[in-house]
């Protein structure tokens, strides 16, 4: 394997540790102040976020041949979506804060789209000799 690919997978797996320090360290804060621009935007917000989540722990994974295991996509949605269930029971202890299972809801699905985007890729650039 060649060693750029072995780089590039260990820093989307420092990258995501880094990024679950960032969603720990906001969800920590008694609020955030961003403006009501529509409803549900928060909703958006949970999605990306644990949909960048999900994309770097993926990219840590080595894909085969075919792009990204089965495995490999269910294993990446799995820990983003209980990291944000971590996420949820963490910030019912923070004043000012509320936990919302529909939260956990868009955390989950946020996570599910990016990782599928990221494996489809994945499938349709390969490299020319393993097609």
């Amino acid at each position: 394997m060649p060693e750029h690919t072995i780089l590039l997978r260990r820093l989307s797996l420092l990258l995501a540790l880094v990024w679950m320090g960032l969603l720990f360290y906001l969800s920590h804060q008694p609020s955030l102040p961003t403006p009501m621009l529509f409803t549900y935007q928060d909703k958006l917000f949970h999605a990306t976020a644990y949909g960048i989540l999900g994309f770097l722990l993926l990219g840590s994974r080595t894909p085969s041949v075919q792009g990204y295991t089965n495995a490999q996509i269910k294993v990446s949605v799995l820990i983003a979506s209980l990291y944000g269930i971590s996420d949820e029971f963490h910030q019912y202890f923070v004043p000012g804060r509320s936990s919302e299972v529909l939260d956990w809801v868009a955390d989950t699905v946020g996570a599910l789209i990016a990782v599928s985007l990221l494996a489809w890729l994945s499938r349709k650039w390969r490299p020319a000799a393993a097609q």
